[in-house]
């Protein structure tokens, strides 16, 4: 055959294969198009502070019994259609990723011991701890008596009670004062609706007695026959009474001893680390109450600590004769005080510590010669310790610049030991014994890594970010050697920024996907937490809630100046309140972000802060704001994301959701994604992954989780063009 012959040939197969391949193409984008969840508009008129409002996705909102209905009625219907739709388009879109997902999930989970067992601890004569079997999704929950060395008795292998459920949540175990009995309580629609179950430990057998609608704690009385349990509202889930059950009784001869009339309130009840006293404490954004009753008298009647006030946040510890209160009573960052047990009333607190401007009091750990004062200090968690002999005081000391440190487990008074977890964003986490006369640690364990890691192998750095009123946010990074920056870096950027929660500086086997792989770590501290007190709090909630978006756009920009990265390589993610942050700040920026992952977004605030019947909404009205009052109304509007969602260019996006979600409601992201398709104006990925079995949280047991995990990680690997390996 000739050389022209062949090249005919050749052409002709390369023409044939480019056709192919346009076909191919043409057919791919078409699938695409039939499969693209387009969610039908049905405008919902409402009118608040004379203005018009329509909500073209309100269909989407199910009540809890068209959810858990056996044969779905015609909306439910539709709302499913829609949520497998996204499942489906999903699917399509990141297939080429499924692999990839595959191998990190397979990395992530082989990092993590199989075998494993926590640092048992004693608690009145027993020594508890728990520990996982090779492949168990659950954990098992152990003691031994007097000695470690004595034999194993095993309270509740969670495995065996999980078996058959798609979701299976076992919490709140608590041991009677006689050690014999066990309560413990479980979910298995993720909904946070608890049973409590007591088991017989010395016969292995369960009781009869069944508590329906809890919250999930117990509270024991020192007789060992009566416990106290928070009772549901089963529409908005609050936590609305207490009440006392009596061993070998039904559930409807259970008696109410407190009933909160204030739906802004929660509460809860618990017994004193002293076991003196059974406690009821209530509470909201600004305001703490408590109520007391004598633990050896459980049929007395509770009488108030303190008469409750419009602000004020204390926590209370009962010590000898004697109780200490963290409050904030003139004291914007909490100061120490203490009362005689007997005379509780707020005129009769004296102080212990002084406030101080620059340190958070956050709480506090009791011994007989000692008193640990956990703070917050230069941005920074920081351990306080007390000679209350001598007066005498230290501040611990980790070796690192930035991490977390923080008390565990301290169950009893009469010790020199406390037991304290550290970690940093290169160091797993570890539990230590400290000796508080010598001042001395013991290391008692590392979370190992299986397959090893070197925290020499990796940087961490604490950087200044200005935001734009002149205040320096902090930000906590770590990547591993080699990463330059050179505006060419991958950087996830993380944050929260609500409730005062602050999210410390720690170490997560799971990042080390990200960061093997050339990512750097970003947590920027921003404010409606409490990075640096109260004050940091107060600066990012209500009316000063902009801030929080603003901190984390000017943490970015930033980070771009600086040149760890740049707008086609920076990433970000929160989840929750997170997710709402990443909600209002693509709204605002979204020119910044290569691709952004928002994960149980709370993002339709208006609504859900207008509904009183949705759980948690009535307790955050102090956090949020409350749009029924229109100077709130009009704040809320400004940065609500679902409300702000304009015709523009948004970026990559992965949004997920769980369909029982009872903290962040389906819907919320879900009229978020249909609004945001129908009005972005680029091609960039949007996709939405819909946990049809979970809440909150996601999936339940030890690995399954980290699917989600997996699918997050290969949808920026994907965007930033890492293939797989």
């Amino acid at each position: 055959m000739n050389r022209n012959v062949l090249f005919v040939l050749f052409l002709m197969i390369a023409i044939s294969m480019v056709v192919i391949n346009k076909q191919l193409i043409a057919k791919q984008e078409k699938d695409e198009m039939l499969i693209l969840p387009v969610a039908e508009k049905i405008p919902h008129k409402t009118t608040i502070h004379g203005y018009d409002r329509v909500d073209n996705y309100h269909w989407m909102r199910l009540t809890d019994k068209q959810k858990l209905a056996k044969d779905p009625d015609a909306q439910t219907q539709k709302v499913l259609d829609n949520l497998k739709a996204e499942n489906a388009y999903k699917e399509i879109k990141l297939k080429h990723t499924e692999k990839f997902q595959e191998t990190l999930f397979d990395e992530i989970v082989g990092r993590i011991k199989k075998d494993d067992e926590s640092v048992p601890y004693l608690d009145n004569g027993f020594w508890y701890y728990t520990r996982y079997e090779k492949d168990k999704e659950y954990p098992i929950h152990c003691r031994k008596k007097e000695s470690l060395d004595n034999p194993e008795e095993i309270m509740i292998d969670v495995n065996e009670w999980a078996e058959g459920h798609d979701y299976y949540s076992l919490r709140g175990l608590s041991v009677s004062p006689n050690n014999r009995l066990l309560a413990f309580s479980t979910d298995t629609l993720s909904r946070r609706i608890y049973t409590i179950r007591v088991k017989d430990l010395e016969t292995g057998e369960m009781l009869s007695d069944t508590i329906l609608g809890t919250g999930g704690g117990t509270a024991w009385a020192m007789d060992s026959q009566t416990f106290f349990y928070t009772v549901k509202n089963e529409v908005t889930l609050l936590s609305e009474h207490i009440d006392r059950h009596k061993l070998g009784t039904p559930q409807s001869n259970d008696v109410r001893v407190y009933t909160e009339k204030d739906n802004t309130f929660y509460i809860g009840v618990y017994r004193s680390k002293s076991d003196k006293y059974m406690i009821i404490y209530n509470g909201h954004t600004l305001v703490n109450e408590y109520h007391i009753l004598d633990a050896n008298n459980p049929e007395g009647e509770f009488r108030s600590f303190s008469p409750r006030e419009e602000v004020h946040e204390y926590s209370i510890e009962h010590y000898k004769d004697k109780f200490y209160i963290v409050t904030n009573w003139d004291a914007t960052n909490f100061r120490l005080m203490e009362t005689p047990d007997n005379a509780t009333a707020k005129e009769n607190w004296t102080e212990v510590i002084a406030h101080r401007e620059d340190v958070l009091l956050s709480d506090i750990e009791v011994f007989t010669n000692h008193m640990v004062i956990s703070e917050r200090k230069d941005g920074l968690r920081q351990l306080r310790v007390i000679d209350q002999r001598s007066g005498k005081e230290h501040y611990m000391n980790f070796g690192e610049a930035i991490y977390s440190a923080f008390a565990t487990t301290n169950p009893s008074f009469d010790t020199n030991i406390l037991r304290y977890g550290f970690s940093s964003m290169k160091t797993p986490y570890s539990t230590l014994d400290y000796n508080m006369d010598m001042r001395e640690s013991t290391l008692l364990k590392q979370t190992e890594v299986v397959g090893g890691h070197n925290p020499d192998d990796y940087i961490t750095e604490r950087l200044f970010a200005p935001a734009r009123d002149g205040k320096m946010i902090p930000i906590s990074i770590v990547y591993k050697k080699g990463f330059k920056k050179n505006g060419k870096g991958n950087v996830l950027q993380y944050a929260y920024g609500s409730y005062g929660s602050t999210m410390d500086p720690s170490f997560s086997s799971t990042r080390l996907s990200l960061l093997d792989r050339g990512f750097a770590f970003a947590i920027a501290h921003i404010r409606g937490s409490q990075t640096y007190g109260r004050p940091w709090y107060e600066d990012g909630k209500m009316f000063n809630k902009m801030n929080t978006f603003t901190d984390f756009i000017d943490c970015s920009k930033y980070l771009i100046q600086e040149n760890y990265t740049s707008a086609d390589h920076l990433f970000a993610m929160g989840g929750s309140a997170g997710g709402l942050l990443m909600g209002a700040v693509v709204n605002l920026a979204p020119e910044l972000f290569k691709g952004v992952v928002a994960a149980v977004p709370f993002v339709d605030v208006i609504n859900t802060m207008l509904d009183g019947t949705i759980p948690l909404t009535s307790n955050e009205w102090d956090e949020w704001g409350d749009p029924m009052k229109k100077k709130e109304y009009d704040y809320m509007m400004t940065y609500s994301p679902y409300d702000n969602v304009e015709a523009k260019d948004y970026p990559n996006m992965l949004i997920t959701t769980g369909y029982f979600d009872s903290q962040v409601q389906y819907w919320e992201p879900q009229k978020w994604m249909a609004k945001l398709r129908d009005m972005k104006t680029d091609d960039n990925l949007l996709v939405m992954h819909v946990n049809m079995e979970a809440g909150h949280g996601g999936k339940s047991g030890r690995f399954r989780r980290y699917r989600e995990v997996a699918l997050e990680y290969a949808f920026m690997f994907n965007l930033a063009g890492i293939k797989r390996k």
